[in-house]
């Protein structure tokens, strides 16, 4: 399935019916009064966030939503039936923007949360609404209300509890198909990641937090180099970041560096976030390589996706800054 994490609709909710204008004639009742029935309700435009759902994918194809007119009114005191509702289904992490106006309408987060994003018009009232002491049959009755109509964009932010940040060929794809079962691309040339994976890492027996890999940073990613600008915004819900270098880097130091710089220009919160620096790719590392310290005090765990040494205790250390209160004992490698 093609990844797409932003779209752009058109939506507009239904326009009521008329209200009606009728007076009652019956045989017998030569003089009946006002029976005219009230205009249904214009269908709403409503979303509803779904977990079934990983991409917007649907809305390249389809880009106008449109909700049902209400009935007009008849006699008889016959109300119009109300316009068919339109809901519209999103996957969760999905920000919903009016696109003149640039406002945040939702951030639907939750499976099954539903908002109405356009209403319906009201249905216009029929002439029996007009009748007064001194007015006993109105020649009156209200044309329905017109329906919210507006430009709607879409962007989605993938909800994972943690976020894969590295240069292309850490070994982002490599640990994530080493921990869970998500099988991303792997290959030894730069960008083999062209979309966000997301994985579900076991831990321990019954537990389980989420993991997302996105394409590799480069200098330049918050201007929009590479595919940073585009994917970024993947692990701004994320609850840790770990930051995979790996051992072979020709200066460490300075790719974490660059690493934060992007992140931050990007977003500033993103520095906010618990983060760990994984340093990957052990199994071709030399004798003497020793984990370096950064001035920010950061962890910094080494690990083999390919052997699994290290493995465990980086799912330790990542679920003790998902759940701080966890308490449990760590985990040993096998």
């Amino acid at each position: 399935m093609k990844f797409v994490d932003s779209a752009r609709i058109h939506v507009k909710a239904g326009d009521g019916g008329n209200g009606c204008m009728s007076f009652r004639r019956e045989k017998y009742v030569p003089k009946g009064g006002p029976d005219g029935g009230d205009g249904g309700r214009g269908g709403h435009v409503g979303m509803i966030a779904s977990a079934q759902l990983s991409t917007l994918l649907d809305f390249r194809y389809r880009k106008n939503y449109e909700a049902g007119r209400g009935a007009h009114g008849q006699g008889s005191k016959k109300n119009g039936r109300n316009g068919k509702d339109v809901i519209i289904q999103v996957p969760c992490g999905t920000v919903v923007r009016n696109a003149e106006t640039g406002e945040v309408i939702a951030d639907m987060t939750v499976d099954g949360e539903e908002i109405v994003i356009a209403e319906g018009g009201r249905g216009g009232w029929g002439n029996p609404h007009f009748t007064t002491s001194t007015i006993q049959a109105p020649r009156r009755a209200d044309p329905g209300g017109k329906g919210e109509e507006l430009d709607i964009e879409l962007e989605l932010k993938l909800i994972a509890d943690v976020g894969l940040v590295g240069f292309p060929n850490a070994g982002k794809s490599t640990l994530i198909s080493a921990v869970s079962a998500a099988r991303p691309k792997i290959a030894d040339y730069p960008f083999t990641t062209l979309v966000p994976n997301l994985g579900i890492v076991r831990y321990r027996e019954y537990d389980s937090f989420v993991m997302a890999d996105i394409p590799g940073i480069i200098e330049g990613a918050a201007e929009g180099r590479g595919l940073g600008l585009q994917f970024l915004r993947h692990i701004q819900r994320t609850k840790v970041l770990a930051v995979l270098i790996a051992v072979d880097s020709g200066d460490i130091a300075a790719e974490y560096a660059m690493l934060l710089e992007e992140m931050e220009r990007f977003d500033p919160e993103l520095l906010g976030k618990p983060r760990i620096v994984v340093m990957t790719k052990m199994d071709a590392a030399p004798q003497d390589f020793r984990p370096p310290r950064f001035e920010d005090d950061v962890e910094v765990l080494s690990i083999s996706s390919v052997t699994g040494d290290g493995l465990t205790a980086l799912k330790d250390a990542l679920w003790k800054r998902i759940r701080p209160r966890g308490g449990e004992e760590p985990l040993r490698d096998i």
